[in-house]
């Protein structure tokens, strides 16, 4: 870290407070600050490159220098910098855009409504689901089942929701009518001798069993992603979504599907859902449907869900809610371009094949000493970490090990991110075969830097 006194390293720690990040340490260490962009590689003020092997934040499908984005976004700024969408008020982005992502659903639904983060986007089908259990005379109708380890964002509705320690811990979270129901995760939480499909079904008797002891009629809505991806990237086993759609549509509850990471191409197929069988009610997307060049989210609901929201506005006189910057043009120019870049570059099929030789790569190190799991579809996959091997338990403490590595590869020039011990690979879905050659090289790099420190740590 440059530790001069007008430095950005030292006016960072002077003056930004960070995400997701210790904020003692930070002050101690600094930042790293990325300078520049090109491709997959990002690129710091010191001048070194590194594979950005997260895509940002799971996010950029189409690369860190894309100029036709850029290009969408002057000239929309150019011509309509900014409106909104209240009072049926509407613009031209917002209409393309609507309309493209209404058609692109892989199930039928009825309207497009935007906000502008993920966060956002579950936070409003949360109230857009306690307005509809009003709307149709159902009241006591408003508890929601998230999963343990699952992520859906970080506002006060969205952390509840969201199943990780750290999103509840000293936030006095979660808030009432929230339940949280088993992580779909067979290698660590299956039984002795327990296959993929009978841990699929204990899964589903649980939630079942929750429902059951909480009431049906309290019950309004489940929360999933298709593939877990901040909880450490956890692949749902064989017949796990069929089985858990069985239990909501027992009880006419809801399903949404959080399709912030998997959608727009990253498993391999244009959304999650249908790389997973999942007949979501309402999607929620974001992060790849603008390669998160602007902050941009949308929700995709269906008949039974807009039906009787329109009923209720039209009783009260209004849907009372909205964002400024929901659908805000420039962002909404900007994710149109991207989905078209998308489908014209058949990113999609970039993901599947090129997926399939990352995956490959990284499942030649299931053997070694220190891996515990490897998991993943598409563009996105995790290492699980061990110590002990057999056990499945961790080296000095959970997410050591993982940290360790995780430092190694930014020094090896690739930037990635451990979930505690999980190491996760999610890549712009431009990346071409020997770019992940490149990138699996370095971890293989770091993976033995790390077997030499847990040899001899002193």
């Amino acid at each position: 870290m440059d530790a001069r006194p007008n430095s950005p390293e030292a006016r960072d720690i002077s003056y930004h407070m960070h995400g997701y990040t210790n904020a003692r340490k930070h002050e101690e260490a600094g930042p790293l600050v990325i300078e520049k962009g090109d491709g997959i590689y990002v690129e710091d003020l010191a001048g070194n490159r590194y594979i950005e092997a997260m895509a940002g934040l799971w996010s950029v499908a189409v690369g860190f220098s894309e100029k036709r984005l850029v290009d969408a976004a002057v000239r929309q700024m150019s011509k309509l910098p900014y409106y909104h969408d209240f009072g049926s008020k509407s613009h031209s982005p917002l209409i393309d855009l609507a309309e493209k992502l209404v058609q692109m659903a892989p199930v039928p639904m009825s309207k497009a409504y935007f906000t502008n983060s993920g966060s956002e986007a579950n936070d409003t089908a949360m109230k857009m689901i306690w307005y509809r259990s009003n709307a149709i005379g159902q009241p006591a109708r408003k508890k929601i089942i998230s999963r343990n380890r699952g992520y859906h964002g970080v506002t006060i509705a969205a952390a509840s929701l969201t199943g990780l320690p750290n999103n509840h811990t000293s936030f006095d979270l979660p808030i009432a009518n929230v339940l949280h129901t088993a992580t779909p995760h067979h290698w660590r939480d299956g039984l002795p001798n327990e296959s993929e499909a009978q841990f699929s079904s204990r899964l589903a008797d649980d939630l079942e069993k929750l429902i059951f002891a909480e009431g049906p009629e309290t019950i309004a809505a489940f929360f999933g992603e298709p593939i877990m991806g901040a909880g450490g990237v956890i692949v749902p086993p064989a017949g796990y979504w069929e089985k858990i759609q069985a239990v909501l549509s027992k009880y006419d509850i809801l399903l949404v599907a959080d399709e912030v990471i998997c959608g727009f191409g990253r498993t391999g197929e244009m959304f999650g859902s249908q790389t997973f069988g999942i007949r979501p009610d309402i999607m929620v997307l974001s992060k790849q449907i603008s390669s998160s060049y602007l902050p941009i989210s949308a929700l995709l609901i269906n008949e039974k869900v807009f039906e009787p929201i329109a009923d209720e506005s039209n009783r009260i006189g209004t849907f009372g809610h909205g964002f400024t910057g929901g659908g805000h043009p420039v962002a909404a120019a900007v994710a149109f371009e991207n989905l078209k870049l998308i489908e014209e570059r058949d990113l999609v099929g970039n993901a599947r094949t090129v997926g399939a030789h990352m995956q490959k790569r990284l499942r030649n190190f299931a053997s070694h000493p220190l891996v515990g799991e490897v998991r993943g579809v598409g563009l996105i996959a995790a290492v699980e970490l061990v110590g002990d091997k057999a056990n499945k338990t961790p080296w000095e403490a959970a997410g050591a090990l993982g940290g360790l590595v995780n430092g190694f590869m930014q020094q090896n020039g690739v930037i990635s991110r451990n979930m505690g011990d999980a190491l996760a690979f999610c890549p712009p879905l431009i990346i071409t075969e020997p770019q992940v050659d490149e990138m699996i090289d370095a971890f293989e790099r770091s993976l033995e830097a790390a077997v030499r420190q847990v040899a001899s740590p002193s």
